[in-house]
């Protein structure tokens, strides 16, 4: 099928033509990169995006700079925001009102560029007041970003309609990509820079100049991580922050900071002053409240063992919560423990454990590089590029600062050659009628010169005038030959820089704010009593657990129409494996299984199965005892409990199964009070028996197919494999289908000992065999 063809010209007249295709992608591709550097990615050089940028210098140009004691008086947010969309901004008024929100945040930025006045929102969620209720003006900050901004530092280009022009970066005194950090997604980009300290970046910067071959390690000495406005504490090794800042791509362990109250009568209370990046007090409050109220979830009848369970833990260290903040507590979350008893540690394991008071950070340096390309920086290129940003500007502010020297020095000289000869000069102007040019002739000044001279008021013809002349042409020449010194000599440009960066670095340099100390992640550990249970296992996969040893297997009742499948003497710290017939093995703690008092509960329940897969068999015990592996293609392996154990509810693909092939039933090796087993037992649906030392089976951690058990002919299948040290049970189906078994003692067992791998013996066995099982 032929394209659509588009033609560019509406008159038809042009033979120019393009496919649909090639217009839809370039199409694309021009909104794609419009949002990447038009909207949701900061730049190296300043670290803002457009609207923050446009802000900010609309807010300049409005008068709203902090200058003087006590800085420009606010006015109405919207009226910053019209101005912004009227001239630089052509977008929706809310989307540029939420950016100057975020600005002035303490919350949300590091050094909050803007100073709000009125309802700003807070870290709870609570949105700002409306723009014509809130008001706003640069904070003190902000000088570091536009003080330069009319010194030819940086290039201005036409707005959007062309009516004005806006600069395209901002003169950034130090590097505000990692002072505040940034957060957008793009179109197949994203953004998740941290905010950081000003004095670690600064020295970071100023030991970068002076050794450009500066070792990572020293480096990252310097900026040992991130630096949240909220504070918190990074948990997370060295090693990890360093890989992320190498990399430019990481994800950093971070949590709340607390303190213990103690309270009359040996009564205490936890209290949480500091939250990690992210959260609030109420995502913290829900979390509790989903925790000790549980819903049941969509499509279940009633509350999971899961949630009973976790609600029982934290019921039993947690007896309330509440939220005190206020403006003189910008964060105090006030827990009470069920009684003064409990351990402090196990309430604030607890909490870790289950809420967002642990969480992770994620990092992610991408922005627009001084190339004008989105990428992935590491901190190295980021602060080296903008170190080459900030000599670039130095450089243009020294050349644009001399342009304007030289242009007074020579101006300054014309008027002083006039004060030499005022006599003259005031007959030349009096008696010619082209002043200017006779000027020019007499005294080979310039137009420049000339034109100023004839401007000039007769009050500055005063003798005290030409010794301020004088003095200021030589503080003049002063500044050109060090502003030529600078232009001249790359290391005084370099002196120049160390020493503004340290100047601005005293200025606004405060305390880090968040605790950079490597901790273990908080798992809470649920207390289970180690005591003896049966598991008891039907045939359709229902589940339950008896307290005790040795009941009798005819005791238990089931649904109608289900069976016995097996019991296992246990414990209540022991697990519950089940296997797949995708050759996932799934993990249900013993502990989790419902009592003994009804038909139990589906295993399926307890775990997340896969759409298509049936649970083949089942096992219950220590995370220590071996089991014999295999599938009905005649392949096995050993394997122990652990090995096979998961915490994800949709296990793990254990076993490789190939395609026609199921799982044989695990047979346990080691389970006491049985002795070790010592040999291995195959039998197949044909009737062949091979045995063979457990020695020669190769234990697998990470599962797999496993090695030849025994050598199957064409159109037979493994039965099954059994661990034994004296017996094993073969059970089939014989004639008219009626159940049979048969067991073989070890003397009968030796008749078909040979190698592993070997095709076995025949046996006499009246029926075909379906399975084999351990006796002894």
């Amino acid at each position: 099928m032929e394209q659509d063809l588009i033609t560019p010209t509406g008159d038809g007249g042009d033979d120019s033509e393009l496919d649909l295709a090639s217009y839809a992608q370039r199409a694309y591709l021009e909104y794609a990169l419009s949002v990447v550097k038009g909207r949701a990615l900061p730049d190296v050089a300043d670290g803002q995006k457009p609207v923050q940028r446009r802000i900010l210098y609309s807010m300049v140009r409005m008068g709203l700079g902090f200058a003087g004691a006590g800085g420009a008086r606010p006015v109405k947010s919207a009226r910053v925001v019209g101005d912004v969309l009227g001239r630089f901004h052509p977008h929706g008024d809310q989307a540029a009102y939420d950016a100057l929100v975020r600005m002035a945040q303490d919350f949300s930025q590091r050094y909050p560029l803007i100073d709000g006045q009125g309802n700003f929102g807070s870290r709870d969620g609570d949105g700002a007041a409306a723009m014509r209720y809130t008001e706003a003006r640069l904070a003190r900050i902000s000088n570091l970003l536009l003080d330069e901004i009319d010194e030819g530092t940086v290039t201005f280009i036409p707005n959007y309609d062309g009516s004005t022009e806006e600069p395209q970066q901002l003169p950034a005194r130090l590097p505000f990509t990692l002072l505040n950090g940034a957060s957008g997604i793009a179109v197949g980009l994203a953004t998740e820079i941290p905010s950081h300290n000003l004095r670690e970046i600064a020295d970071a910067c100023v030991a970068l100049i002076k050794t450009p071959k500066l070792a990572d390690d020293e480096l990252f000495a310097m900026v040992p991580g991130p630096d949240y406005p909220g504070g918190g504490q990074i948990i997370s090794p060295a090693a990890d922050i360093a890989d992320a800042y190498r990399t430019g791509r990481g994800s950093l362990k971070v949590r709340a900071r607390w303190k213990i109250e103690e309270l009359a009568r040996g009564q205490w209370q936890l209290v949480v002053n500091e939250l990690p990046p992210g959260v609030s007090s109420q995502r913290v409050l829900e979390e509790i409240e989903e925790l000790t109220n549980p819903k049941v979830k969509a499509g279940k009848k009633a509350l999971s063992q899961d949630q009973v369970q976790l609600k029982q833990t934290v019921l039993a260290v947690l007896d309330a919560v509440r939220d005190e903040s206020s403006k003189d507590a910008a964060v105090r979350l006030v827990f009470e423990p069920k009684t003064s008893r409990i351990e402090q540690g196990e309430l604030i394991t607890t909490l870790l454990a289950h809420t967002s008071l642990e969480t992770s950070a994620p990092i992610n340096l991408t922005m627009v590089g001084l190339d004008g390309k989105p990428v992935q920086k590491s901190l190295r290129l980021m602060l080296t590029e903008w170190i080459e940003f900030r000599h670039a500007t130095i450089e243009r502010r020294s050349r644009h600062r001399l342009g304007k020297v030289l242009d007074r020095i020579h101006i300054l000289e014309g008027r002083q050659l006039v004060l030499l000869n005022i006599d003259e000069v005031i007959r030349i102007i009096r008696g010619s009628d082209e002043p200017k040019a006779a000027l020019i002739e007499r005294f080979k000044l310039s137009e420049r010169q000339a034109e100023d001279i004839l401007e000039i008021r007769l009050r500055q013809l005063a003798r005290l005038e030409a010794i301020k002349i004088e003095q200021e042409l030589k503080n003049l020449r002063d500044e050109q030959k060090k502003l030529e010194e600078i232009l001249g000599s790359p290391a005084a440009l370099r002196r120049l820089m160390v020493k503004e960066i340290e100047q601005d670095a005293k200025q606004f340099e405060d305390a880090r704010r968040t605790l950079i100390q490597a901790e273990k992640k908080a798992v809470a550990e649920i207390k289970v009593i180690d005591e003896p249970v049966t598991v008891v296992v039907s045939q359709k996969g229902w589940v339950r657990a008896r307290q005790g040893h040795g009941h009798e297997v005819g005791g238990f009742a089931f649904k109608a129409g289900d069976g016995l499948y097996a019991t296992f003497e246990c414990r209540t710290v022991d697990t519950l494996l089940a296997f797949g017939s995708n050759g996932r093995v799934y993990t249900v703690p013993v502990s989790l299984l419902p009592g003994a008092r009804g038909d139990g509960q589906p295993v399926t329940t307890l775990i997340d199965l896969e759409a298509g897969t049936q649970l083949m068999h089942y096992f219950a015990g220590a995370p220590s005892a071996w089991l014999l592996l295999s599938g009905t293609g005649g392949y096995g392996f050993l394997a122990t409990v652990e090995n096979m154990m998961s915490r994800q509810r949709g296990g793990k693909t254990f076993i490789s199964v190939g395609e026609g092939e199921t799982i044989c039933r695990p047979s346990p090796a080691n389970v006491p009070p049985q002795p070790t087993a010592t040999h291995v037992a195959c039998a197949s649906t044909g009737g062949r028996i091979l045995t063979f030392e457990i020695g020669e089976l190769k234990p697998m951690e990470k599962g797999g197919r496993g090695l030849m058990l025994i050598d199957l002919e064409a159109k037979d299948q493994l039965a099954g494999a059994a661990a034994y040290t004296r017996s094993v049970k073969i059970t089939g189906i014989g004639r008219g289908g009626k159940e049979r078994d048969e067991t073989l003692e070890i003397r009968s067992l030796n008749n078909a000992k040979a190698g592993r791998g070997r095709k076995g013996k025949a046996a006499d066995l009246g029926f075909k065999p379906t399975g084999i099982e351990r006796v002894e």
